[in-house]
C-alpha cells in the first residue's frame, strides 16, 4: 500500500507573462513524498527550487498538470485546510517585532482555532511538544528579536510542528547559518521525519549534507530536467557530476566532494603516515602538486617525521635538504623553488 502524501501528475511549473506568454521552468513532474521521508531539492541558482516549492505549496498556479495533497487537488483545497495538512518554512527573515518565541510557535494552531485565536489546553499542549520536539524549551520565553539564526530556526520550525501537517515544506532552512548549526538543523529534520512520520521537503545548497542525510533527492538542472533517487544513485548515475559541473569545479564521485581545478606546477614524492599526511597531501594538492609515492619519479621529495612529540617536513630537492617545522613554512619553501 502507498504512502504517498504528495503526489504531482504531468506538472509543469513557470510563469504566465500574458494571456499568450508563459515561461516554463520545469515541465512533465511526476513525483510523490512519502511518509517518514526527508527529501532535498538540489539545482544550480534559477532551476526553479523555489517555484517548485511554492507550486506544491498552492501558492503558485500550474502551467498545467496537477498536485495532489492527501489524494485532494491542493489548489482547490480551502487554505485553512491546507495549512492543517502543510507548513512551511521560508528563507525570508520575518518581523515578529516583540513576540516571544513560545508565541511565534503558538501561531502555528491557527487553522485550529476560533474567529478569536483562543488556544485550548490541547493546543497548549502541543506547542509546548512542538518546542520540545525541536530541542527549544529554553528559548521559549525570550524574544524572537534576540535570538541567533540558528536559534530563530528552530522556533520556525517548531511553529511549523505546531500545525501538525503530514508535510513539511522548507525553503532553504540553513541558508543563514554556520556549518555546526547547518549540521544540526539538518540532523534535527532528519529526527523529524522519523519521530512524526511526516514527509520533509527541503531545498538546500549544502549539497555534501543532502549527500549524508537525505532518504531521497531531487535534482533539477538548468535544462529543467529532474532527476529522483537516493543520494548513492545519483552520484553512480552521473546526473550529480552533470548538474554540477562547472567552469573551475567538479564532483568527485569517489570522495563524494567537489574539487577545484588547480593549474599543475609539479609532481611530489610524499612519504609518511597518519593525519599528518593526509593533511600535507591535502596542501599540496590544494597549491597544485601531484602527489605520488616513487622519489624517482620527481626532484622533490617531502617526508613527514615526528621526534620526541614534534612534527616537522623534511624536503629533499636538487641534493639539499631542508627541514620545516609546518605546513605554511612547506608551502612557502615549494612556492620558492617551484613556482
Amino acid at each position: 500500500m502507498s504512502n504517498a502524501i504528495l503526489t504531482t501528475h504531468n506538472l509543469t511549473i513557470g510563469y504566465r507573462m500574458s494571456r499568450k506568454i508563459v515561461r516554463n521552468v520545469v515541465s512533465g513532474i511526476s513525483v510523490s513524498l512519502q511518509s517518514g521521508e526527508l527529501v532535498c531539492l538540489l539545482g544550480p541558482n534559477g532551476a526553479g527550487k523555489s517555484t517548485l516549492l511554492r507550486s506544491l505549496a498552492g501558492m503558485q498556479p500550474p502551467i498545467q498538470g496537477e498536485v495532489r495533497l492527501l489524494g485532494d487537488d491542493v489548489y482547490k483545497l480551502p487554505p485553512q485546510e491546507i495549512a492543517k495538512r502543510l507548513s512551511l518554512v521560508l528563507t525570508e527573515k520575518i518581523d515578529v517585532g516583540m513576540l516571544s518565541g513560545y508565541t511565534l510557535v503558538s501561531l502555528g494552531r491557527y487553522p485550529y482555532t476560533n474567529w478569536w485565536g483562543k488556544l485550548t489546553s490541547q493546543d497548549e499542549e502541543i506547542i509546548t511538544w512542538a518546542i520540545k520536539s525541536v530541542g527549544a524549551a529554553h528559548l521559549a520565553q525570550r524574544n524572537v528579536s534576540e535570538l541567533s539564526d540558528g536559534e530563530r530556526q528552530k522556533i520556525m520550525i517548531a511553529r511549523a510542528l505546531a500545525q501538525e501537517p503530514v508535510l513539511m515544506l522548507l525553503d532553504e532552512p540553513t541558508a543563514f547559518l554556520d556549518l555546526p548549526r547547518r549540521v544540526e538543523i539538518m540532523q534535527l529534520l532528519q529526527r523529524l521525519t522519523k519521530k512524526t512520520n511526516q514527509a520533509i521537503l527541503l531545498s538546500t545548497h549544502d549539497l555534501n549534507l543532502a549527500l549524508r542525510l537525505a532518504d531521497k533527492i531531487w535534482l533539477l538542472s538548468e535544462g529543467g530536467s529532474l532527476h529522483i533517487g537516493a543520494p548513492e544513485d545519483l552520484v553512480l548515475s552521473g546526473a550529480f557530476a552533470d548538474t554540477f559541473k562547472s567552469v573551475g569545479v567538479e564532483f568527485d564521485a569517489l570522495t563524494g566532494e567537489f574539487h577545484l581545478h588547480t593549474p599543475i606546477r609539479g609532481t611530489v614524492d610524499l612519504v609518511g603516515e597518519g593525519m599528518e599526511a593526509l593533511w600535507t597531501k591535502r596542501a599540496l594538492l590544494r597549491v597544485g602538486f601531484v602527489v605520488v609515492s616513487d622519489s624517482h619519479l620527481t626532484q622533490i621529495s617531502i617526508e613527514v617525521m615526528s621526534a620526541t612529540g614534534q612534527v616537522f617536513w623534511r624536503v629533499k630537492y636538487n641534493g639539499a635538504v631542508s627541514k620545516h617545522d609546518s605546513v605554511h613554512e612547506l608551502i612557502q619553501f615549494l612556492n620558492q623553488v617551484a613556482p
